[in-house]
């Protein structure tokens, strides 16, 4: 097992919900930490939240922006001169059911929960072989384990971001590379309140299932958990966490389970 403490970890959607917590969680273990997101106002007022902000540098980063995550690796390389590990955490859910949602709201899907994910890995992929040692961490969900009603779009996404990082493990492993996939359940985050709707509005409004979620500082101390151990896969949440079993051994099973849930 590896301990995290003291390592340089890059965080994307730190400026709330998991990557906040998991920011001041890692702050506690002295880490040396590179948080992004859109909104650096909201950085820094996570950094001011820290016990030791010093150790704490800001870069603003839009996963849209695919032909500069080259130039963002460069920027977070320099503010430290190595990188350990890469959390790759943001993205953005969906509640619309197939049949009502537009198509440019399925490509915004793909564009920030798998392609810019997969750009920003494929910018630092490079230094990681060049170092021999590196860890992705890329934060995708149960929907990217089974299907759930009014997410088709955001279960596209993360079922991508398993199969293209399931391979960049066996393809890099070689070159003392880690990989690591989370699978939350529900987290008390808003992130339901910040879904696409079928026009690409945002939801706004939480959803039971979201309030009821695992509190974000306890999924925090069991993702660090997961990572230390170098996991392939760890599914963190309630009794949802079940589904993946499910899914195994007894798929009609959680069809009519989840059908029943008709979880929004």
């Amino acid at each position: 097992m590896q301990r995290i403490d003291g390592k340089v970890v890059w965080i994307t959607g730190a400026s709330s919900g998991i990557g906040e917590a998991l920011t001041l969680a890692l702050d506690q273990r002295r880490c040396r930490l590179i948080i992004s997101a859109r909104d650096e106002d909201a950085l820094n007022q996570v950094k001011n939240n820290c016990a030791h902000s010093d150790n704490i540098k800001v870069l603003p980063l839009d996963l849209n922006d695919f032909n500069n995550m080259g130039q963002k690796v460069i920027k977070a390389y320099s503010f430290f001169n190595e990188i350990d590990i890469l959390v790759n955490n943001a993205g953005v859910s969906q509640r619309s059911l197939i049949i009502d949602t537009e198509l440019e709201v399925y490509k915004k899907l793909m564009d920030i929960n798998y392609l810019g994910t997969v750009a920003l890995t494929k910018s630092l992929l490079p230094y990681f072989i060049k170092h021999k040692k590196g860890h992705f961490v890329t934060v995708t969900s149960l929907m990217g384990k089974f299907g759930s009603p009014y997410r088709s779009g955001y279960c596209g996404a993360k079922h991508a971001l398993h199969g293209f990082f399931d391979v960049l493990r066996m393809e890099h492993q070689k070159d003392g590379i880690e990989v690591t996939l989370i699978c939350p359940g529900f987290v008390k985050t808003n992130v339901a309140k910040n879904a696409l709707t079928a026009d690409g509005s945002l939801q706004v409004k939480d959803d039971v299932a979201t309030q009821n979620g695992l509190v974000a500082r306890v999924f925090s101390r069991k993702m660090i958990r997961a990572i230390e151990r170098k996991k392939f896969e760890a599914y963190i949440g309630k009794g949802e966490v079940k589904g993946i079993y499910l899914k195994r051994f007894f798929p009609k099973l959680l069809h009519r389970i989840v059908l029943r849930s008709q979880v929004r």
